[in-house]
């Protein structure tokens, strides 16, 4: 009988704290390859931490972590070949074109195909030849994804990833992430942002005040969000036709306007709306805090904030 092969990712009993503050409690991940893992949670709920035990960037309390098969701590070197990171915060202040910056950490890689890195320009729409220093955020995080991907890591641990892209480029970012799982190989990515990670991870851990909350199939995910959604009707409409229907809750009406918050499928105001002339509808996601809170913590409190550089991890 073949054994399962090991995680990519494992992480058991993490612990981290900074003076008197946990940062994380007990943290346990498993990441199998080829798989692209979201790490989802508020701001300050312990992602960014667990992100720089991960590459021994800082130091855990205690527990065990392995990635592809090694100890960060004692095999970094080795197991950095294979890994692409992108930092939350980047610090980017030379004076140097983009192109000579990351023709420097390629270099520092043992070289990397010049056209692997123009190819991913083009896709960001980087103008490889302007000074670095003079970029915006956006442009500094696009040089932060070149970096990440321009080498085929076997491994991408991406904190937060589309932070300062525009819609566009967000787009480009998750195809990009579509193929390296096509490819075989594994991505793991926090974010706070619930579209972004459900469109291509197959699994999610939700973090939350530094204890994993939940690990979710995306698909069990999506049907257990709440979305707010608002529709302006050609004629007055009675929320009491809404409210009756399961899968809403909280419908108001305000003129010709019905807001309510629907859970799961939407199915079912839409066919009662369908009876009516609906001239527009918008349909807003939640903040992840609200998700978590409506289904992890029954709505009770809110996350605390984690000392030190990890502040809004």
């Amino acid at each position: 009988m073949t054994a399962d092969p090991l995680p990519v990712i494992s992480c058991k009993g993490l612990t981290k704290s900074y003076g008197r503050r946990s940062a994380l409690s007990g943290v346990d991940l498993a990441v199998a390859e080829g798989d692209v893992f979201g790490f989802l949670g508020p701001n300050g709920a312990g992602k960014t931490t667990t992100i720089r035990i991960l590459l021994d960037l800082i130091r855990r309390d205690s527990g065990d972590v392995t990635l592809l098969g090694g100890d960060p701590r004692r095999d970094g070197v080795r197991l950095r070949r294979d890994i692409g990171y992108l930092p939350g915060e980047l610090s980017m202040t030379s004076r140097r074109p983009a192109r000579e910056l990351l023709s420097f950490l390629a270099h520092l890689r043992g070289g990397v195909d010049r056209r692997a890195i123009e190819s991913l320009a083009e896709r960001f729409a980087l103008d490889l030849d302007r000074p670095v220093r003079g970029l915006s955020k956006g442009n500094k995080q696009k040089i932060g994804l070149v970096q990440a991907f321009m080498h085929r890591p076997r491994l991408l641990i991406l904190d937060e990833p589309t932070s300062g892209l525009d819609p566009l480029l967000q787009q480009e970012f998750l195809n990009l992430v579509r193929e390296v799982r096509e490819d075989g190989r594994t991505v793991f990515m926090s974010s706070h942002v619930l579209s972004e990670v459900q469109d291509v991870a197959d699994q999610a851990a939700i973090i939350r005040a530094g204890r994993i909350v939940a690990l979710e199939d995306m698909d069990d995910l999506r049907e257990r969000a709440l979305r707010t959604v608002t529709m302006a009707f050609a004629e007055p409409v009675d929320a009491q036709d809404f409210a009756r229907l399961d899968c809403v809750r909280d419908a108001s009406v305000e003129g010709n306007t019905l807001t309510c918050t629907v859970e799961g499928s939407p199915d079912a105001l839409v066919k009662e709306a369908a009876t009516r002339t609906v001239l527009s509808l918008t349909s807003e996601e939640p903040d992840l805090e609200e998700l978590f809170f409506t289904h992890y913590n029954n709505g009770r409190g809110s996350a605390p904030q984690e000392e030190g550089s990890d502040a809004g991890a």
